[in-house]
C-alpha cells in the first residue's frame, strides 16, 4: 500500500459501532440521506449520502464543492459526533479537528469509482475513513490513473487514514459483500469520511 496510509482493523469495537449506528439514525433523520449526480452528465451515484460537520461535500451539474447546507432542506448540517471527533484526534496525526464528515450509504450493487479527495484547500490533512455494517472491497492506486493497484477488504469497525503520499491517491470501492455483518438492520454498508477543508 502507499506511504502514509494507516489501517487500524477492528478500532472500533461491537458497542461503540452499535452506539455510533444509533447516533447516525438522529442525525439522518436531521440531514436526510440524498442522491447526488455526477457534473455535466446529471448521471446519479449508486450511493446515497449526507453531511455532518459545519461544511459538507455535495455533487451536481454544477460541480463539485463543499456548502453549509444540505441542499435540499437549505438546514446547516449536523454537528459532527463527539466520538467521531475523539477517534480524529486519537488516529489522525493532525492537530485540527475536521470540519466535514461525509457519510456514503452503500445498498446493492452499490460501488464508487476510482478518484482523490482533492477538493479540500488543506491537503496536509489526512482522510480518516470509518467502515461500519457489510465488509468493502477497497481499492487503491498511486497518484496518477491508470497504475498498479491493491485492494483490501474494510470490515465493520475498521478505521483507514490516507495521509502522507496517499493523501491524493486514487481510491474507491469496488463492491459490498453482502450479508458479511448484521450490525444494519437491512444488511448494507456506511462509510464515515472524516477532512479537513480549510487552512488553519
Amino acid at each position: 500500500m502507499q506511504p502514509g496510509l494507516r489501517y487500524y482493523p477492528g478500532r472500533l469495537d461491537a458497542d461503540a459501532q452499535r452506539q455510533l449506528v444509533e447516533t447516525l439514525r438522529g442525525t439522518v433523520a436531521e440531514a436526510p440521506l440524498f442522491t447526488p449526480v455526477m457534473p455535466r452528465t446529471g448521471r446519479p451515484f449508486t450511493v446515497r449520502m449526507t453531511n455532518l460537520g459545519v461544511l459538507g461535500w455535495v455533487s451536481d451539474r454544477e460541480g463539485y464543492r463543499y456548502q453549509p447546507t444540505h441542499p435540499e432542506t437549505a438546514r446547516p448540517w449536523p454537528a459532527i459526533p463527539g466520538a467521531l471527533l475523539e477517534l480524529w484526534r486519537a488516529v489522525s496525526g493532525y492537530h485540527h479537528d475536521p470540519e466535514a464528515c461525509l457519510v456514503n450509504f452503500y445498498n446493492g450493487g452499490a460501488k464508487m469509482g476510482l478518484h482523490r479527495d482533492e477538493d479540500e484547500d488543506d491537503v496536509s490533512a489526512p482522510v480518516l475513513s470509518v467502515s461500519l455494517g457489510d465488509t468493502a472491497v477497497f481499492r487503491m492506486g498511486g497518484p496518477e490513473r491508470g497504475g498498479k493497484t491493491e485492494t483490501l477488504k474494510l470490515a465493520s469497525g475498521d478505521v483507514l487514514v490516507m495521509g502522507g503520499a496517499s493523501r491524493l491517491c486514487y481510491h474507491g470501492i469496488d463492491r459490498i459483500l453482502q450479508g458479511t455483518s448484521t450490525l444494519l438492520k437491512d444488511s448494507g454498508r456506511i462509510n464515515l469520511t472524516l477532512r479537513r477543508v480549510t487552512r488553519p
